[in-house]
């Protein structure tokens, strides 16, 4: 079964400094027919004004990963750490039983734009970790960035799931195959694909399950994310 929801239709929030979407009801964004997929339960996309960004705030018991695509992220946490998330970097912070952070806009003159992704953690109360990687992306080829399986080539999280994202800049089929008892959620960050027959373009997304597997058709100029999570 496959579900398209179109750009137009996620949620939105306009605070001056901040510029947000929603694929999930998140915030005073408030959808019933949008609670989730699964495991994923937030895909928010930001535009931080310069030197703006969120004070210190609490989470716990999730999988919070982060992937800048333009300018630079200053973190801060309870754990003591501090650093900068540059552009084409991606951070995991596993929330556990409790962390406290701050993320602000590096800059004082440019924007800094990401996409944060919320996944529900296998086993909770766990402690507290994070870490940072820079993408190392192959072009026209999926390259597996976040996995519930330990392994130097990408960042960890605790939950059977698995994130990928490629740039493609020529037509390609892909065949994906989804494992039982899994949901795929695919969100077009640039560009456009035809998925299992429908076209999605900039920030389209659709979800699938109860599949074996699905065609992804791609153009030229796609960045494609990924996300396939337990149901």
């Amino acid at each position: 079964m496959l579900t398209i929801h179109r750009a137009n239709e996620r949620g939105k929030s306009e605070l001056g400094w901040l510029h947000s979407r929603f694929s999930f009801s998140f915030a005073d964004y408030s959808n019933p027919q949008r609670l989730g997929f699964g495991k994923l339960l937030v895909l928010n996309d930001d535009i931080i004004e310069p030197g703006k960004g969120f004070g210190a705030h609490s989470h716990d018991n999730m999988e919070i990963i982060t992937l800048v695509t333009k300018g630079n992220l200053e973190h801060k946490d309870s754990l003591g750490k501090s650093e900068v998330v540059k552009t084409g970097e991606m951070q995991v912070m596993s929330a556990g039983r409790g962390i406290t952070h701050s993320e602000y806009n590096h800059s004082k003159s440019e924007r800094l734009e990401l996409f944060q992704i919320w996944i529900e953690t296998a086993r909770p109360e766990i402690t507290p970790r994070h870490d940072t990687k820079k993408l190392d992306l192959k072009e026209n080829t999926l390259t597996t960035v976040v996995s519930g399986e330990k392994s130097a080539q990408h960042l960890f999280i605790n939950q059977d799931a698995k994130i990928q994202v490629g740039k493609y800049n020529k037509k390609e089929t892909i065949n994906y195959n989804l494992a039982k008892n899994k949901g795929l959620f695919i969100f077009i960050m640039e560009g456009s694909a035809v998925v299992g027959g429908q076209q999605l373009n900039k920030r389209d997304s659709c979800e699938i399950k109860m599949e074996h597997s699905v065609n992804i058709e791609t153009h030229p100029g796609l960045y494609i994310l990924l996300i396939e999570v337990p149901l």
